[in-house]
């Protein structure tokens, strides 16, 4: 989907120089894949403590202990 974006030049700059890629455009994708996984992260903190634990859930049975 080809989209025409006013993009802040020097933002683009830094991060093209942080991330290394050759592109622009690679670039801008790579930072909304960051963006996405970032705030999805954030979702699964949010669920800390809301949720009631399994009581008959056996933590001990999954560890592998050579």
């Amino acid at each position: 989907m080809p989209t025409n974006l006013s993009i802040d030049d020097n933002l683009l700059l830094i991060a093209l120089e942080i991330s290394g890629l050759k592109t622009k455009k690679d670039t801008v994708n790579q930072a909304l894949i960051e963006f996405i996984e970032r705030r999805k992260q954030k979702q699964i903190i949010d669920l800390f403590g809301t949720l009631d634990p399994d009581k008959d859930f056996d933590y001990k049975k999954g560890r592998n202990r050579k």
